[in-house]
């Protein structure tokens, strides 16, 4: 048989695989745990250390300490939105300081407004929110909404980060007071953004100064809190995993969006207050909304077809509805997971782990991928 012949041949039988050789492809999934969550926050910090004289002051973290029972609370939105933005955040290489932010600002609310005239997450006023291509108009202010507001500000401190030498103390003041007033600063103090000390940055306002230690104090207060048994075991359960969807044209408002996709309403009015009364005005086009992640698995793989219709005979019905055969357990990769990390999580050797996946620890894990976590019988 020629190469082309077989080649064809196999074709065939993938597009009349019949059902038997049709694997399911595990769903994507719709939520993720509050430990990993945390784990994924402190694995990103630029500055981990909380001791001694890199402490920050007892003031701030006294105005914080509430901070870590809100982020464990099952009855507030904080822990999935951090995880959002935690994860954008590591994707786009950036410390996980800067998660802090919206701490600090909004107290991660969403529709949080200043007299001042700063809204949102991030607290933009219009002025930076228009030089960041966030969308103001008639029935929607982009600042408040996650999904504009979140991927405005961390494209602005990627920027920022990479002005001032990937110091993530110099871009949060940059973020806080722009960052020609950062660089005049250095200057004036004969200071290089490689080897500043921002402590000696006294051009700079207090309150400018004084961001990165609010900062470090929220840092060190979570960096703590898991020595509370009650804390950790607040934040080990399911946390909604929160994506963007792009609203169908023609969606007269969020309820529908909610009703048409079990979704519940009320969460998603509080996680998108960007669109006035919940509407969904048609000049707006096909805006964007943050909701509760929705599994997305096609009824089978065609690799995994191909696979099958090469080994050889449909199996016999009995071997097809043995319902004691065990199912093979796997894993789809999310943001920010780790070889170690899912080797601990279902109490596997990471080197069995790898050689059921054909992987070295170095090999790149993309989220999505599906992982092995039991051999498949005859391997």
């Amino acid at each position: 048989m020629t190469r082309l012949a077989r080649v064809l041949g196999l074709a065939l039988l993938v597009i009349s695989a019949p059902a038997w050789c049709q694997q399911p492809v595990p769903a994507a999934p719709t939520t993720q745990n509050g430990r990993d969550v945390y784990a994924r926050f402190r694995g990103g910090l630029a500055d981990p250390r909380c001791d001694g004289d890199n402490d920050s002051s007892a003031r701030w973290r006294g105005h914080f300490a509430g901070a870590p029972a809100r982020l464990v609370s099952a009855d507030d939105d904080v822990l999935p939105l951090f995880a959002y933005v935690v994860d954008a955040l590591r994707t786009a290489g950036l410390p996980t300081e800067y998660a802090l932010i919206p701490f600090v600002e909004s107290g991660y609310k969403p529709g949080a407004r200043s007299a001042g005239g700063p809204a949102g997450l991030w607290q933009m006023i219009a002025v930076t929110a228009r030089d960041h291509a966030i969308p103001i108009r008639a029935g929607y202010d982009g600042r408040l909404s996650p999904v504009d507001s979140t991927r405005a500000a961390v494209r602005y401190l990627k920027t920022l980060h990479g002005m001032f030498a990937g110091d993530w103390r110099l871009a949060v003041m940059a973020y806080n007071a722009g960052e020609y007033r950062v660089f005049s600063a250095l200057r004036q103090s004969s200071q290089v953004a490689r080897s500043a000390d921002p402590e000696k940055l006294t051009s700079l306002s207090g309150i400018t100064r004084a961001y990165v230690r609010k900062l470090h104090a929220l840092s060190c207060l979570l960096d703590r809190a898991d020595d509370g048994d009650e804390w950790l075991k607040a934040l080990d359960r399911p946390v909604p995993l929160l994506q963007a969807f792009q609203i169908p044209t023609g969606t007269p408002n969020l309820q529908a969006w909610a009703a048409t996709n079990g979704r519940d309403a009320g969460m998603l009015r509080r996680l998108n207050p960007a669109f006035a009364d919940g509407r969904i005005a048609s000049s707006l086009g096909r805006p964007e909304i943050l909701a509760p992640a929705m599994p997305t698995a096609s009824p089978f793989s065609a690799a995994q077809s191909v696979a099958v219709a090469e080994v050889g005979p449909r199996p016999a019905e009995s071997d097809h509805h043995d319902s004691t055969k065990p199912a093979v357990r796997t894993h789809r990769v999310s943001r920010g997971d780790s070889l170690q990390r899912i080797a601990s999580r279902y109490k596997l050797r990471m080197a069995d782990l790898m050689a059921l996946n054909g992987l070295v620890p170095r090999s790149a894990l993309r989220p999505g991928m599906v992982l092995k976590l039991d051999p498949v019988s005859g391997e």
